[in-house]
Parts: C-alpha cells; structure tokens; sequence
C-alpha cells in the first residue's frame, strides 16, 4: 500500500487524522486543499471568491492529478477536501489507482458542532440548514469509499487508531503501528 485517501464532509477529522496516522506510520500527508492553496497563489476562500466553485474544483482536480503522479515517491496518506470525492472526475481519477479510500463519517448534527468550533471560514458553510442539505447530497458518494469509518464521539487517536487497524496496519504498540 503506497497511499491511502480520507474523505469526508467539513468537520469529519480528515485533516487531523490524516496527520496523526501519517506521524504513527511515518509517512507523508498531503491536505489536498493546501496543495490547491500553494499552486494557486490564493486561500480557498478567495479562489470561490474570485472563481467560483468551478474554478476551485478545476484547480483542486488538477492538484490531486498532480499529487497522484507523485506516489511512487514516498508512501502517503492524503485528505481530501469535503467536495473532492463527490466529484465524479475525482473519484475516477483515485478508482484508477486502485488506492483504499477511507470515509470518515459522524452524525450531520456532530459535524455541525465541530465546525461551529472550527475558526476556519468553509465557503460552503453558510447555515445549518444549507449545512445538513450539502451532507445529505453528498453521502452517496461518500459511501463509495473502500472502508467507512464513524467517528460520532471519538477523538483523533481513537479515530487513528481505528483507521490503521481497519487498513490491517495492526493495533498500536508503543505509540507506533507498522504496515503488516
């Protein structure tokens, strides 16, 4: 296993979890939206700003094409932004490669509260109700990642912990888990 993807809606953790397990299996981490942010120029709010949607999933695809021909570099695990994998270019561009894709999931009312916690501005973040609409649209999508992983409760090690095990990496030892 060269790579593994999380996916996710805001507030599921991809990005914390992303890191830790990255940290614990001594791999890289790419945040696919911070490889957007580097090669554009812009933050993602000023790339929505200043070309829309569109041009933000244009940029983001071209990035994870870009992060997808780097692989044979160094084994990776890699976070994807909440509108990455619902992308239909996207998610054939990562069933291509073959690479297990990992959903993170909690209830919509959770992920809610994350992100009211979160300082971080979403474009996508406008109310509450917007918020469980743009969740309840992009599930299905979601649920066609490899494994699904429920995160309602849990905090970053335990989440960790349970993605590595589910990838068959083994159960954590002195702080470190070792691909089997």
């Amino acid at each position: 296993m060269r790579a593994v993807v999380l996916v996710g809606f805001m507030g599921a953790g991809k990005t914390s979890v992303g890191r830790t397990l990255a940290r614990r299996l001594g791999w890289v981490f790419d945040d696919l939206d911070d490889l957007v942010e580097h090669r554009e120029g812009r933050t993602v709010e000023e790339i929505f700003r200043q070309s829309g949607e569109a041009g933000f999933r244009a940029a983001e695809r071209r990035a994870l094409q870009e992060l997808i021909a780097q692989l044979s570099r160094a084994p990776r695990v890699i976070g994807l932004g909440g509108g990455a994998f619902v992308q239909p270019e996207n998610a054939a561009i990562l069933a291509r490669t073959g690479l297990t894709v990992v959903f993170l999931d909690a209830p919509v009312e959770e992920l809610w509260r994350r992100c009211q916690l979160d300082r971080q501005h979403r474009p996508l973040r406008q109310s509450e109700e917007q918020f469980w609409r743009l969740y309840e649209e992009r599930k299905p999508a979601y649920l066609k990642a490899t494994i699904r992983i429920d995160t309602a409760g849990k905090d970053v090690e335990a989440v960790t912990a349970e993605v590595a095990c589910s990838l068959d990496f083994g159960h954590p030892a002195e702080g470190q888990w070792f691909p089997s």
